[in-house]
């Protein structure tokens, strides 16, 4: 196992609760605002005022200046990526209309912690395939999430994942992954959305990251906008991606990005 992996005590575990738990009620609050008409700018706006003045804390995206040749610090609150980009939508003008989809990426730093979601939405009549698209990357990300337990191994998470989605005739985006996550927004820990059971870093209890697969409607191939933040897919095929913050516990796992209004976890048969 890495040394630069940070294994949480149970002061940090407490303080990670407080975060996720604020991060996925931001999605609970922008969820009735996600309509046709409504622009990217407003929903960014909407969820600052609502970290900042309410939450009393801070978007952890403001200003993060990233890894890689990013042509400028990320500008907005939230991550806003609508139809074919992939993440790292930035909100600005785009009015959004009826059957377009929108991941909208949460994460609220409170306390010198940080907790990071996000959810699919749907903006008003959605076509029965991009539905789809967005349940089959929500059953992914929880496959993978059903594999965080003491001794399984990372790949055992990424190949959960990557094989509900090509099963169903989808594709894995290679070039994101899942990260730990702390008082650090991207720790060093690297969570793949693909891989080969029983290999990669077995995991230990206090472990904190991201299960946050990317899942492409065509081709897993990405092309990035000048602006060096956002991802699209190349081949404009349609792009789906939900997130959780977890932690390994003693027996298992906890989701730590948990409010009233998130969806519950599928059933599988």
């Amino acid at each position: 196992m890495s040394n630069k992996i940070i294994i949480k005590n149970q002061f940090d575990i407490e303080q990670m609760r407080i975060s996720g738990k604020l991060a996925a009620e931001v999605l609970d609050f922008i969820t009735p605002h996600v309509i046709p008409g409504v622009t990217t700018n407003e929903l960014d706006r909407l969820c600052h005022d609502f970290i900042v003045n309410v939450q009393k804390a801070y978007p952890s995206p403001l200003n993060y200046e990233g890894q890689g040749p990013k042509v400028m610090p990320y500008p907005k609150s939230i991550c806003t990526s609508v139809n074919n980009e992939i993440c790292h939508g930035i909100p600005g003008p785009r009015i959004l209309k009826e059957g377009d989809i929108v991941n909208i990426d949460v994460t609220v730093c409170k306390n010198s912690y940080h907790g990071d979601t996000s959810r699919m939405f749907y903006v008003g009549n959605t076509s029965d395939h991009a539905k789809r698209l967005c349940r089959v990357t929500f059953e992914s990300m929880w496959l993978g999430i059903l594999q965080v337990k003491p001794g399984n191994h990372l790949g055992d998470i990424g190949f959960a994942i990557q094989n509900h989605a090509e099963r169903n005739g989808y594709s894995i985006v290679r070039d994101f992954c899942g990260h730990g996550i702390g008082k650090i927004f991207h720790e060093d820990l690297q969570i793949l959305h693909y891989g080969r059971p029983k290999t990669g870093i077995k995991l230990v209890p206090g472990m904190i990251f991201t299960i946050e697969p990317m899942i492409n409607q065509g081709r897993k191939d990405v092309r990035f906008l000048s602006d060096g933040w956002v991802a699209v897919t190349k081949d404009r095929s349609l792009s789906a991606q939900w997130e959780h913050t977890v932690l390994v516990t003693e027996s298992g796992y906890e989701v730590l990005t948990v409010s009233p209004g998130m969806p519950e976890p599928p059933q599988f048969g």
